[in-house]
């Protein structure tokens, strides 16, 4: 089968990396839209060097890697990268233009952060996800989460959100054709919260907050510059250098579409974005209804994880003191629980029933109820980029390949 990425930003390059090194698909295509400095040899180099991550060679074969690009035909925008013959488009923009069906190209994951409306018609605008099964695809893939961007609609039926791990199995082969990777955020926040969810149980979830810490992004501007017209948020456009920002995140919303238990649930999400090219935490805080008998304790919350982890590829507990490049390139750890820095705290919270609108007091009852709860806060670590989530997006990229031959 061939591959057809869409993109070469962040995820799009790192999932280049990935499936040259898994060699799961015999030929891939990368859609790049444009011409790439002065012809194929630039594009070349930045294929095989990257900032956060060093060179091809080495991240493929160790510190005796090579180079490992090689056969480069300009003409026909050709390379054969390990040993992988790599094909690149440099002509079309707008996903219906792109030549996939005369690349005999099924599967696209599109990586550029551009399309993500599941509703948006092929024909509208410049460009939409349905594009690309215009253009011959039978399944799409998106890096990021659905966003639909007119108010009243629904989520198309043919569409579908899915962390490796944690719901892959609602994937249906026979409806589903746009396939939403959720985001890296997602994806670590859903790997601490549904061990808990499964021990504990959701109908003990009395709230949810959380906090990612986040590596910059490339949406974000090295020196300050003007916001556009119209802009609300002024901090984007400042320096991701030399300041700590604040943002937003969809992480909650998307989390809903892959545990559903999450609905029932109040839950807040917030984003910092902090100067680190790559690794991000996540910190995040439950409430939980306990009985003060025997309430819920850290190493009652570690145990949960540890017991998770060593059955699951995707969850790592972790009883050392990390830091954030500790776990860049942390091989498909979609979370590492700093178990360190587990706290909880149970108290009992007297509730007075006078507020309660669906509760009744009768006169001269008592209107305090003593209610026991924990507060747990729990530190998860995750490589926004190649260790965590490109890794996660390749192996449901290979679960959605298999299920078309």
């Amino acid at each position: 089968m061939i591959l057809g990425l869409n993109g070469m930003g962040r995820i799009g390059k790192l999932s280049l990396w990935h499936h040259v090194s898994r060699k799961y698909f015999s030929e891939i295509v990368v859609n790049v839209g444009r011409e790439i400095g002065c012809g194929l040899n630039d594009l070349a180099a930045s294929v095989e060097r990257d900032s956060s991550f060093g060179r091809l060679g080495t991240y493929l074969h160790g510190h005796k890697g090579g180079r490992v690009i090689e056969e480069l035909n300009e003409e026909a925008g050709t390379m054969v990268i390990n040993g992988v013959p790599v094909k690149f488009l440099r002509t079309a923009r707008n996903p219906k233009d792109i030549a996939w069906q005369e690349n005999n190209v099924k599967l696209v994951v599109d990586t550029t952060g551009a399309f993500t409306d599941p509703t948006a018609d092929a024909e509208g605008g410049w460009g939409s996800l349905r594009g690309h099964l215009q253009a011959g695809a039978e399944k799409v893939m998106l890096s990021a989460p659905f966003k639909i961007k007119s108010k009243g609609l629904d989520m198309p039926d043919d569409a579908i959100t899915a962390v490796m791990g944690i719901n892959e199995e609602d994937y249906d082969a026979s409806k589903h054709a746009l396939i939403s990777a959720a985001s890296c955020t997602t994806t670590c926040l859903s790997y601490m919260i549904k061990p808990l969810m499964e021990s504990v149980g959701a109908e003990n979830f009395l709230s949810a907050s959380m906090v990612t810490v986040h590596a910059a992004t490339g949406s974000q501007k090295v020196l300050d510059s003007l916001p556009k017209s119209g802009a609300a948020d002024l901090r984007k456009n400042r320096s991701i250098l030399n300041n700590i920002i604040l943002t937003t995140t969809g992480a909650a919303k998307a989390l809903v579409l892959v545990i559903p238990e999450m609905k029932s649930i109040g839950f807040i999400a917030e984003s910092v974005r902090v100067p680190t090219s790559t690794g991000s935490l996540i910190v995040l805080v439950l409430n939980i209804q306990d009985d003060l008998d025997s309430p819920i304790k850290r190493d009652k919350i570690n145990g949960i994880y540890r017991e998770y982890a060593a059955n699951s590829p995707y969850l790592e507990y972790s009883e050392a003191q990390n830091v954030s490049s500790d776990i860049i390139g942390v091989p498909e750890a979609a979370a590492v629980i700093e178990s360190t820095e587990t706290h909880t705290r149970t108290a009992s919270i007297p509730v007075n029933l006078e507020k309660l609108k669906s509760c009744s007091v009768d006169a001269g009852a008592d209107h305090i109820l003593n209610v026991p709860i924990t507060q747990a806060v729990v530190y998860g670590w995750y490589d926004n980029e190649l260790g965590s989530y490109t890794n996660m997006l390749g192996d449901l990229t290979l679960e959605v390949a298999g299920n078309m031959l």
